[in-house]
């Protein structure tokens, strides 16, 4: 699976996960009858939202990223590619913790409204990392693709060849009939 890919799917599951995490709270603070959930659920979701676009505003690599694709190892094939194992073997922290407090909401309902503030600012905090990716593999005329390791491991990318982008030199060529400098 490629990286950019996995990342993307990343921020669209964590966006998943919020909304029914978010929605579960609201149906077990219902259940329950406890009033003040609803309404500071949802001041930590609005100020999750917050942290989220302050912690997901720049358009660069994030600094583990950025480590991870300089530390990719160079491969001339692909790799296997099994997307639904990846995001099983990759997410499964993500689904768990989403079965887990979405699993107490009628008892609890504050558990899985303050998890989905968490998974809101995680959701925004990574949404332009698969543009960054996708922009340094046009650069670089490479794809990244995520090896198949153990659950627990680290997570490893290799480098495979791909198509340059020459957007920018075909910007910065002259046009036909136009005169430079007169």
């Amino acid at each position: 699976m490629r990286f950019a890919e996995f990342l993307r799917t990343t921020v669209l599951a964590s966006a998943a996960a919020a909304t029914l995490l978010a929605v579960v709270a609201v149906a077990g603070a219902n259940g329950t009858g406890n009033d003040l959930v609803v309404p500071i659920g949802a001041g930590w979701w609005v100020m999750a939202a917050l942290i989220g676009l302050w912690l997901g505003r720049r358009a660069a690599t994030s600094p583990p990223i950025a480590t991870l694709l300089a530390s990719a190892r160079t491969q001339t094939s692909l790799p296997d590619i099994h997307p639904s194992r990846i995001v099983l073997n990759r997410l499964w922290p993500l689904l768990l913790c989403t079965i887990g407090a979405g699993g107490v909401a009628f008892l609890l309902p504050q558990v899985p409204a303050i998890a989905a503030g968490f998974a809101i600012i995680w959701s925004l905090a990574w949404r332009r990392q698969s543009s960054a990716v996708t922009a340094i593999e046009e650069r670089d005329g490479a794809r990244f693709y995520i090896l198949r390791t153990s659950p627990l491991a680290p997570i490893k990318l290799v480098r495979t060849p791909g198509f340059r982008s020459n957007l920018m030199e075909m910007q910065e060529a002259p046009r036909p009939g136009v005169r430079s400098g007169a």
